[in-house]
């Protein structure tokens, strides 16, 4: 990162039906209930809430199955879990092999790496890429990555503890103002149009210190397939809002979305009253929706539902090849028992916005992001919220 930056302009401102199987039987319930909470605790709580829509307790009881929180884990390996819940059900074979494996993506093991975690833990670099074309780009069969024709419109580091009683998700501006291995001081987002997931990897980890284990990928045609395989997906907008870029206007209140719709609000920052920060919540609040309807009884028990959005989901996602499917398989078990208010959603530190040159940029903050990033490297994310609070609500966003 180069030396104090100065505020200015803002970076927002830039321009068939599937074959029925056998219902499958019950996850096993989360295990154990709150006591004796402190004031942490009941922010929780209320995060907790917020982030699927305020339903009532009891409802929220009945319906905290581990699905819906495998998918809300992240935009990527959450959606890649969610899809190995079908892996211990009938339909594993077909799920894993739709699931895209990319060969060489991380980097080869040098001097220059960060080291290893600590053991137990696991740290996945997610990415959403927007590759400007109507064809999706991750998943089965298709192109992962063509040079100079993708950038990184979502960025998100996911860390699970040893334990996996917690997840963390941060989520990077895609303006953030970096150093790129070989090409210097650039938009993060770049290192994926110059050098593919290897160089977008190799830059999170100069950045962050922080070894990435595994890495995760969908196009945003693929959240647009997602969705419609659910039949919708609802959000919650703040106040009403017009898009000028794509001439969508938002109406304050519970919106349903179908996939078009979602790739729109999935999109937008232009007209948001705070840019790219604004857009990064409304991708967190869209994963978010789309884990309460794939959690929904109705999509559980629905054999032919729960199919073809597992299928739309595991034919969208790539990872690295070093993923097996016994390694999501455990992976998905390994977090049976974590509940919505146990995933926190984050943005990573920053100063606000400037301009390098002719580029609106973020400059992160480099004081209190090492502090984040050292949390994660040295598996103490509980003393870092507890000291900087939960993160991001998601209820109803801008």
């Amino acid at each position: 990162m180069s030396g104090p930056d100065l505020p200015g302009t803002s970076a927002s401102q830039q321009a068939g039906e599937a074959p029925a199987s056998p219902a499958p039987p019950p996850p096993p319930p989360a295990s154990g209930a709150d006591a004796g909470k402190t004031d942490a605790g009941k922010t929780e709580d209320a995060g907790d809430a917020a982030f699927w829509g305020g339903a009532e307790d009891g409802e929220r009881r009945r319906k905290r199955r581990w699905p819906r929180v495998l998918i809300a884990v992240g935009v990527f390996v959450a959606l890649v879990v969610a899809g190995l819940g079908g892996l211990v059900w009938q339909r594993q074979s077909s799920y894993n092999g739709n699931i895209d494996r990319i060969k060489g993506v991380m980097p080869d093991d040098n001097s220059r790496r960060p080291g290893p975690n600590v053991e137990g833990t696991e740290n996945w670099l997610l990415v959403g890429s927007d590759s400007r074309a109507d064809e999706q780009t991750t998943g089965e069969g298709n192109q992962v990555w063509k040079p100079g024709q993708q950038r990184t419109d979502t960025i998100m580091l996911l860390h699970l503890p040893a334990d996996r009683k917690k997840a963390y998700v941060i989520s990077f501006p895609r303006d953030s103002w970096v150093e790129i291995p070989g090409y210097g001081n650039q938009k993060i987002n770049a290192a994926f149009s110059f050098g593919g997931p290897k160089l977008l990897i190799e830059t999170m980890e100069n950045l962050t210190g922080i070894r990435v284990d595994h890495y995760g990928a969908i196009d945003f045609e693929g959240f647009k397939s997602m969705t419609d395989a659910l039949g919708g997906v609802t959000v919650n907008v703040k106040q009403s809002v017009y898009d000028p870029a794509r001439k969508k206007q938002w109406t304050a209140g519970k919106q349903k979305l179908n996939g078009e719709d979602a790739l729109l609000f999935v999109r937008q920052r232009y007209n948001l009253p705070n840019g790219d920060f604004d857009r990064i919540k409304r991708q967190q609040a869209f994963l978010g929706a789309l884990a309460k309807q794939a959690a929904d009884r109705g999509t559980l028990t629905n054999p032919l539902k729960l199919d073809r959005f597992l299928s739309a989901l595991t034919k969208s996602i790539s990872v690295d090849d070093g993923v097996s499917g016994g390694n999501m398989r455990s992976l998905a078990l390994s977090m049976r028992g974590v509940r919505a208010s146990d995933v926190m959603f984050m943005t990573a530190p920053h100063k606000g916005t400037g301009m390098r040159g002719k580029q609106s940029v973020v400059f992160l903050d480099g004081t209190k992001a090492k502090g984040l990033f050292e949390a994660v490297k040295t598996a103490r994310m509980a003393e870092w919220v507890q000291q900087n609070g939960p993160g991001n609500t998601l209820g109803t966003v801008s």
